[in-house]
Parts: C-alpha cells; sequence; structure tokens
C-alpha cells in the first residue's frame, strides 16, 4: 500500500495533487514565495552548513543567496585543516566576513545546524555533533542515513532539537547550476523531499518546506526519514548509478560480440542511455520512448524489455532488502574503516571507458541513435524498481524523484556531458560503493538471464509488455512533469 502522508504549514501554501489512485500534498517553489522563506527564518540569526562535499557548495551558497538582506547569516563549519577550506573561501565564505569556521563551534552557535558532512563522517561524529548543539536547536539533513546507522546501532536524536530533512533530488553541482540558471526564471531548481523526524516547537514544518524553497526546488514533497534512507540508498545503487553501469557494460559487450566496433557500441549503449533516451523521459514520460520507435523498433523493444524486467526485479529487491534490514549501511561503514588499507579506485581506466571519451569529444547529438535493445533494457530496470518501491508502500513522488526525474534532470545530463564512469567515480562515497558492488550484479544477471532470453534459450512473459502500457506511473509523471524545472540544465 502506498504511503499517506500529510502536512500543515503555517506560512507556505498547500497544493494537492491527483497521483493514480490517490493524492499528495505538495510545495510549489519558486522565487516568488522567497519573502516567505525570510518571514520563516526571521527569528533564525545563523544558519550553520556543516560540511563542503557534494550538497554543502551548493547549498550554502543558495542559502546565502536567498537571504540576502535579512537578518539571518550563513556560515560554513569545517575541521581545522580541511582541504575544502580554500574552497570555501573562493565561494565567498571567509573568516573576516564571520562566515567561515569552526565545525564544532558553528555547530554550538547556530540556530539551524546543516548536516552535510559524508554518511562515514556523520556515523563518525554524530555524538560529539549532538553533544554541542543547543537545546531548541534544528538538526536539517539532507539524507536518512544517520537515522539508519542510529537504528542499527540502537541510539536516538537528542530529545531538545528539531530532526528535519531537505533532500534534493540531484547532485549538489546540479542544485547550484540550476539555481543560477533560474534567477531569471521563476521556479529554476532540483524537486526536493522533505521530513519532520522530530518537532519539539511546531515550527519544524515550514523550516523544513522553507530550507526546499530557497534551496530553489519547483516543488517539494513530503516523506519519513525512513522512507527517504531506504528509496535513496536503494536508488543509488539501482537506476540512478549502479544498475545503469551494469546495463551499459554489458550490451557494450553483447554489441561487440555482435559485430559492432567499439565506438558504435558505445554509441549505442551509454550515449544512448544518456543522450535520446533521458531527454525523451524528461519531456514526455517513459512510455514515450516506446512510442517513438517505428513497428521494428518496438518490437525490439518489447523483447528487450520482457527479458529484462524479471531479472532487473530480482537484484532491485534484494538491494532494497539489503537496504531496508539496515545491511547495506553497514556495509558502507565497514567499507569506510577500510579506506586507510584499500582506498577506493576508479573505473574509468577500462576499455569501453576509455573509448568513451574519445566518442564524447566528437559527439554529434543529433546522430546518437535511440537504440530500441538497449531503451527496453533501460526502461525495464527503470519500471523494476518503481515497482520494487510502490510495492513497499513509497509516496507516488518519492517514486518517481528517486526512479526517474533524479535520473534525466540531474544526473545523467552530468553523465552525457562527463561520462557515466565520471559520475561513478566523483558521487558520494556511500553512492560510489553503492554502484561499485551492485553494477557487476547487474551485468552479470543480464548476460545470464536477459540475453539468453533475447536469444530464445528461455521463455518470455510477454503479458509484461501490457503491464508496462498500463502502468499507473506514467500518469503520475504526467502530473508531476508539468512541476519539472524551468530550464534544462546546461554546462557552458
Amino acid at each position: 500500500m502506498v504511503m499517506s502522508l500529510d502536512f500543515d504549514s503555517a506560512v507556505f501554501t498547500k497544493d494537492i495533487i491527483e497521483v493514480a489512485d490517490g493524492s499528495e500534498s505538495v510545495v510549489k517553489g519558486g522565487r516568488d514565495l522567497f519573502p516567505l522563506v525570510h518571514q520563516v527564518f526571521a527569528g533564525v540569526k545563523q544558519i550553520g552548513v556543516i560540511g563542503w562535499g557534494s550538497q554543502g557548495p551548493a547549498q550554502a551558497q543558495n542559502l546565502r543567496d536567498t537571504l540576502k538582506g535579512t537578518g539571518t547569516r550563513v556560515k560554513i563549519g569545517l575541521r581545522a585543516g580541511s582541504g575544502s577550506i580554500d574552497e570555501a573561501r573562493a565561494a565567498g565564505f571567509t573568516e573576516d566576513n564571520g562566515t567561515l569556521g569552526d565545525m564544532m563551534e558553528v555547530v554550538a552557535e547556530s540556530d539551524i545546524v546543516l548536516l552535510l558532512i559524508s554518511d562515514a563522517a556523520q556515523t563518525e561524529l554524530y555524538p560529539e555533533i549532538f553533544k554541542a548543539m543547543k537545546p531548541g536547536a534544528t538538526l536539517g539533513l539532507s539524507h536518512g542515513f544517520l537515522l539508519g546507522h542510529l537504528t542499527s546501532a540502537g541510539d536516538n536524536f537528542p530529545d531538545n532539537i528539531n530532526v528535519i530533512a531537505v533532500c534534493p533530488k540531484g547532485m549538489g553541482p546540479s542544485v547550484r547550476r540550476l539555481y543560477v540558471q533560474g534567477e531569471k526564471v521563476n521556479g529554476a531548481g532540483i524537486n526536493s523531499s522533505f521530513a519532520v523526524h522530530q518537532d519539539i516547537d511546531g515550527k519544524a514544518t515550514d523550516y523544513a518546506i522553507a530550507w526546499a524553497v530557497a534551496l530553489g526546488s519547483p516543488y517539494c514533497f513530503q516523506t519519513t526519514l525512513e522512507s527517504e534512507y531506504k528509496s535513496d540508498i536503494f536508488g543509488e545503487r539501482g537506476i540512478l548509478l549502479g544498475a545503469v553501469h551494469g546495463i551499459v557494460e554489458a550490451l557494450f559487450q553483447r554489441y561487440k560480440s555482435e559485430g559492432m566496433s567499439q565506438e558504435d557500441a558505445f554509441v549505442n549503449t551509454a550515449e544512448s542511455v544518456t543522450g535520446p533516451i533521458s531527454s525523451i523521459i524528461s519531456k514526455a514520460g517513459i512510455l514515450a520512448v516506446y512510442e517513438k520507435l517505428d513497428a521494428d523498433g518496438r518490437a525490439k523493444f518489447e523483447a528487450a524489455y520482457v527479458a529484462a524486467y524479471t531479472p532487473a526485479k530480482e537484484i532491485l529487491q534484494e538491494i532494497y532488502d539489503d537496504v531496508a534490514c539496515g545491511n547495506e549501511i553497514r556495509s558502507v561503514v565497514n567499507a569506510s574503516n577500510r579506506y586507510d588499507r584499500f582506498p577506493m579506485g576508479q573505473i574509468d581506466g577500462t576499455e569501453m571507458w576509455v573509448v568513451g571519451e574519445a566518442v564524447r569529444a566528437d559527439r554529434n547529438d543529433a546522430d546518437i541513435p535511440l537504440n530500441p535493445t538497449t531503451a527496453g533494457i533501460y526502461c525495464a530496470t527503470m519500471m523494476a524498481q518503481i515497482d520494487v518501491l510502490l510495492e513497499a508502500g513509497h509516496p507516488y513522488s518519492e517514486v518517481v524523484n528517486e526512479s526517474v526525474i533524479e535520473c534525466v534532470d540531474s544526473l545523467n545530463p552530468y553523465m552525457h556531458h562527463k561520462g557515466i564512469s565520471y559520475m561513478i567515480d566523483n558521487c558520494s562515497n556511500t553512492a560510489r560503493l553503492g554502484a561499485r558492488k551492485w553494477a557487476p550484479r547487474f551485468d552479470y544477471i543480464l548476460k545470464q538471464q536477459a540475453f539468453t532470453a533475447l536469444d530464445g534459450n528461455q521463455p518470455m512473459n510477454w503479458s509484461l509488455v501490457e503491464d508496462f502500457k498500463r502502468h499507473p506511473i506514467h500518469d503520475v509523471l504526467r502530473v508531476v512533469g508539468k512541476m519539472r524545472p524551468s530550464v534544462d540544465i546546461s554546462f557552458g
């Protein structure tokens, strides 16, 4: 059963959207709402942004720009000797203007503490951070990982603080880039979920929504911190990173074995996914990929979809179960403890990614094909992920953002610009670990089950095609698609 959530705000207007067999309450963002953000934060003297990783720079700069001219200061907190100090200074956060300081000092003096350090650092430092926070302050998270760790460790948040979350559905550079692009276009940004885990003073919901709107989110939707970390960690290991990596690696080898050159195999796999497939889904939805194909292409798409859906879902269900029971969180913590002996390696030195670098350098987007087999397998995996989340009860907005919108409006455009391997090597450590762990599983199961079915060695469940065409997620995407960023992300 899909989770049903509702919230009340003393400041922001709640919009009701009809999705599939129910409705959801959301807040539509936009720069015209910035005065309401100022109103909510009027009594907040300082927002401390702790950390300067993926989300830290984007969120700190967006908040600073949104709150310019108000009495609320945005201050960065970093550990002494941090390699990020110079980057923060270059962005205008300095000791001289009172917007850069020692991590624990910033935690102790801030009314709202946005904890944006790495997941591993959170598990190490949270006792000290909790102790430093002043009573009545608000702890803000952009990922539910810490809750998952606390649950696994039998620990809790302090009971004298608010605990909220705002989780942009895109990497930090996307959060900043779209905010800047949208300077003159109302509503440009990355969608966010928000959660209120602990509310001690009745202000937590408005703080969370104001934070999301201040980041530039065109719309924000409610979730729970538990639901967020389960869907987010799962999604990274699924279609966002791990699955797409495994899919294109498997197909690259298959197409080469069928006689394609290395270059053509790359174009028909990675380039097709991050180019036309993602662009169509972004603007018109998943079903539109199928509808864009001619009769022969649709037949190939259907065969690939039917062959891949069940194997992909098998791996995705295993991932979800491992996240839900805490195994995946413990795996990340254990891996972090091994970094000094076994630093994480790069994946971009293998044949596919070396070839891809040259292909991208000579790219003409108009020449990238919408490969029907690649499209069928990619869409089958995306739909399987959607079904795993829906069966686990996640709300529709969370499902489409974690499985579709974050892919096609944030991560895949960056992959198209810099390469899938670049993304795998430069995302958060939690995501990098997950992609490395699960991508080979998708690669293997496609080769062992999906490809053998395509080659006629296994029976095919053709009813999956009609299930795909009639799936309620297509209507959900049409509704939510009206609230997509008002500009496409660019890399000029």
